[in-house]
């Protein structure tokens, strides 16, 4: 496993800066974030992504299933001096939230969630109207689409493309790695789930949900802080071609807007 996966106020800080660079500046190009909008981050773990919107005014609301990310979200956010309110639980049932939010953030959630479709359409639920969604997700095909990076394994966690393997043989190749067993589970559940970028696309017009714009990274804008990568755009040629495109893609932002 990676350090960063282990170091928690880390791993926060670090989606913060990103969050703060890139997310940002990507998201102001449709509305001016800022007092008086309301935003919430479905799948939020530690809160870092909301952390700079907390600072430009807006008021922030996270929700995960994790008690423990949520406990440290309060914390990380306290130590920061930045309001926030969090709230453990599935989206699927939490009953604290209305149709309130101008913004709704999903920001490597989708690609574990089992019922897509009622996912997609539950957001909804939470939307002022003229609201829109911010949904990025790594193509399934991309070197690291498994999440493999979680893994104990020094090798295995830096270990590209072997997701893509049969799943008897993915399996094995993580017991024989060391895995444990509920790792294993969590790297085969995310392969039960896993969102190829034409599995999204079909399913949002399915939805009829529009999408108002598409970006698609070679270079994950995250990879800056991890890696010290610079980030890249995904050739606009490449980026046209199904399923092609999906080995490239380590990170593709999607801004969407709802069917009222």
């Amino acid at each position: 496993m990676q350090e960063r996966q282990k170091d928690r106020a880390r791993y926060f800080r670090e989606l913060a800066q990103t969050s703060e660079k890139y997310f940002i500046p990507y998201l102001s190009g449709f509305f001016r974030p800022g007092h008086g909008m309301n935003v919430l981050e479905i799948g939020c773990g530690e809160g870092g992504n909301l952390l700079p919107l907390a600072r430009m005014g807006c008021t922030v609301t996270g929700v995960d299933l994790a008690v423990g990310k949520i406990d440290n979200a309060r914390t990380f956010f306290a130590e920061a001096g930045a309001e926030g309110t969090f709230i453990a639980s599935d989206i699927f049932q939490v009953k604290e939230l209305e149709a309130a939010f101008d913004l709704i953030i999903c920001h490597d959630v989708l690609e574990h969630i089992g019922d897509k479709r009622r996912f997609m359409a539950d957001l909804k639920k939470y939307l002022r109207p003229g609201g829109l969604v911010f949904m990025a997700f790594p193509a399934w095909q991309m070197p690291f689409g498994g999440h493999q990076q979680i893994c104990r394994s020094r090798v295995l966690s830096r270990l590209p493309f072997f997701h893509l393997l049969p799943k008897p043989l993915y399996r094995f190749m993580l017991k024989a790695g060391g895995e444990e067993d509920f790792r294993i589970r969590e790297l085969m559940e995310i392969k039960d789930t896993r969102l190829p970028i034409e599995l999204f696309e079909r399913l949002v017009r399915q939805e009829q949900i529009e999408i108002v714009d598409r970006r698609l990274w070679f270079i994950n804008p995250h990879y800056e802080v991890k890696f010290g990568l610079r980030p890249r755009l995904l050739w606009p040629l490449i980026s046209k071609v199904p399923y092609v495109r999906d080995f490239f893609s380590t990170s593709c932002f999607y801004m969407l807007k709802l069917p009222s």
